[in-house]
C-alpha cells in the first residue's frame, strides 16, 4: 500500500505540473503572472489529480494488462 501511495502522489504531481503548465500557458500565454498563475492552477490540480489516481489507477491498470 505504501508503494501505491508513493507512486500515486509522485505521478499526480507530474502529471499535474505539466498539464497546468500547460493549460495555463494555451489559456493565458506567457506574462509577468505565469508563474503565479500556473502555481494556483497546480495548487488546484494536484489533489485531485491524485485523488483521482488513487481511485482509478487500479482499475485502469487491470484493463492495461489486456494489451499484453
Amino acid at each position: 500500500m505504501k508503494q501505491r501511495i508513493a507512486f500515486t502522489l509522485m505521478m499526480s504531481f507530474v502529471l499535474s505540473s505539466l498539464m497546468s503548465c500547460w493549460v495555463t500557458f494555451i489559456n493565458l500565454g506567457y506574462s509577468d503572472q505565469f508563474l503565479h498563475n500556473w502555481g494556483r492552477a497546480f495548487i488546484l490540480a494536484w489533489p485531485a489529480a491524485a485523488v483521482i489516481a488513487f481511485v482509478f489507477g487500479p482499475r485502469i491498470q487491470r484493463w492495461s494488462m489486456r494489451f499484453k
